[in-house]
């Protein structure tokens, strides 16, 4: 299994990474976890054949986690070799109504492009992969979610303030790729995204084996605190994730 950083900057898009956006492949299958803004240049450059996604996940349906999906469509539907057929998208309730809006003001359907699946909390396959997913803490609708292949683990936190979801999702992973956006120690807006040490905190009390942080804002806060604070709350290895970065497993 490997996972491919092609976005990791937090809430908008910074001056050197695109919004969030992962790729996870196994056994020639490919799977997308998120679709941020400005991540479809990165899928061109990370990758030898941007129409070569299997599938693809929306944890919600924030812009900074699915924007792209909606010039996705060109690229599939007015490919000059061919449309391309249709690929699934698990996604929240409504993801097709908000992809259509965004691509079409006159709310043009995407069915063409994507067969969408509503997300739920639960295990199911998809292509060689076992995925759970679960409800985790922030405003709209959001799901982190767990990968698992071959006996190895990766869990992705989304969008999340703490809570015990997440701590379900990541238990004993072998990769944790978990959001850090707020400093510690300052008045953060309540129930919406975690900061370094409370990724930390989670990275230990789920036992997990490497924590990736991710969705910082440069623009906004020091990398080094953050990885410093998750670093004093998580003894094993810490890393803040680049565009192009690969882990295998």
């Amino acid at each position: 299994m490997r996972l491919t950083v092609l976005g990791c900057a937090g809430s908008f898009p910074g001056p050197e990474s695109a919004c969030s956006a992962y790729l996870v492949e196994a056994e020639g299958f490919r799977l997308l976890i998120d679709f941020g803004s400005g991540s479809l240049s990165a899928l061109q450059r990370y990758t030898a054949d941007m129409n070569a996604i299997d599938a693809i996940i929306l944890t919600h349906l924030h812009s900074d986690h699915m924007l792209d999906a909606c010039l996705y469509v060109i690229v599939r539907r007015y490919d000059p070799g061919g449309a391309r057929p249709p690929i699934p998208v698990y996604a929240p309730l409504g993801a097709a109504e908000r992809i259509s809006a965004a691509y079409s003001s006159d709310n043009e359907q995407v069915d063409d492009v994507y067969t969408f699946y509503g997300l739920q909390p639960g295990t199911f396959p998809i292509g060689p992969f076992s995925i759970t997913v679960d409800r985790v803490n922030h405003p709209i609708e959001t799901y982190g979610v767990r990968i698992e292949h071959g006996g190895r683990v990766i869990a992705y936190s989304a969008d999340t303030a703490p809570c015990e979801a997440l701590l379900r999702l990541a238990a004993g992973a072998d990769l944790f790729l978990c959001e850090a956006s707020y400093l510690d120690g300052v008045d953060n807006p309540p129930g919406l995204h975690l900061t370094g040490g409370e990724a930390g905190e989670a990275a230990t009390k789920a036992d997990v084996g490497r924590l990736l942080l991710t969705h910082l804002i440069p623009a906004w806060f020091s990398e080094a605190s953050i990885v410093d604070a998750a670093s004093a709350a998580y003894a094993g290895p810490v890393e803040v994730v680049r565009p192009g970065a690969r882990y295998d497993l």
